[in-house]
């Protein structure tokens, strides 16, 4: 994949170093292969877990559409030690502001409304962007969302255990792979045959959409002047109609009100909703 560096005189201040962002204390998240770190006014994701196909996807939305992201800054890789895989950098704006998350139970009917009438604009302007013939990542790439996963070679030479991750040219071929991997996963459990007989009769076969596929309020940066910014675009692709509203409410904890505003955001697929809510909570339970 091509590493993009910013012209100089677009950059806020000097891109930190790759020893800075090693050495960095400013941890804003941390999992087995990937780190997240505030450098200043940058930042920074990184690991051998990141995807840069992240970076790319935020710059295919700067130019396609207007919604609030993170600038781009830099994407690169250097070799890891002792891995297979290269360590993955994106360096990206540090959009000051307070999650919807932290902040979403003080916030009274006004400014409730006033933030999710901005989501609904953003994302009608997602579907807005001319799908390119298949469901899958910018540039044709496979999904990368926890529905999906390849085995390489390197991981095993049963051709019966590769999984598609796509891109699919139906949503026909993208739900028999979620029920392929299914399948993988509970070879003994006849309710799969069930899956596969009833649930691409609910879902149909349209077009895909751009989604980003992690609509959950951690995701939503509330800047000082207001303005809602959608953060952490690694999931995004060409998806299914009803995808985004399945997995927001999927990934909804159900505790306050927001199930209920998600549906002034997004159009409702409640019908899809409850399949892939089942499907998805037995394939990791």
């Amino acid at each position: 994949m091509v590493p993009f560096i910013a012209d100089a005189a677009l950059l806020p201040s000097p891109l930190p170093t790759t020893e800075a962002i090693a050495l960095s204390e400013d941890v804003l998240k941390e999992y087995p292969g990937r780190r997240i770190v505030r450098i200043g006014e940058f930042v920074i994701k990184y690991g051998f877990y990141v995807s840069l196909n992240e970076g790319h996807t935020m710059r295919f939305l700067k130019q396609h559409s207007t919604v609030p992201i993170p600038e781009v800054y830099a994407l690169y890789s250097t070799p890891t030690e002792n891995v297979h895989m290269p360590t993955n950098y994106i360096i990206m704006e540090n959009v000051p502001g307070e999650s919807l998350q932290s902040c979403w139970c003080t916030l009274g009917s006004e400014a409730k409304n006033k933030i999710t009438d901005q989501l609904r604009g953003y994302f009608t302007q997602l579907r807005r962007i001319p799908h390119q013939g298949y469901f899958g990542v910018v540039g044709k790439r496979p999904f990368e969302d926890g529905m999906f996963w390849q085995l390489d070679d390197t991981e095993s030479n049963d051709t019966n255990h590769k999984q598609s991750s796509g891109p699919f040219e139906s949503e026909q071929q993208m739900i028999e792979a979620i029920l392929s991997k299914y399948h993988l996963a509970y070879p003994e459990f006849r309710k799969c045959g069930f899956y596969k007989r009833h649930f691409p009769e609910i879902v149909g076969d349209s077009a895909p959409v751009f989604s980003h596929s992690d609509f959950q309020r951690k995701n939503v940066i509330i800047r000082e002047d207001g303005v809602a910014v959608l953060i952490d675009w690694e999931a995004a692709g060409w998806y299914p109609a009803f995808w985004e509203y399945a997995v927001a409410h999927f990934a909804c904890d159900w505790r306050d009100d927001w199930y209920i505003w998600i549906s002034r955001v997004l159009d409702e697929y409640p019908n899809h909703f409850v399949w892939v809510d089942t499907i998805f909570r037995e394939l990791w339970s």
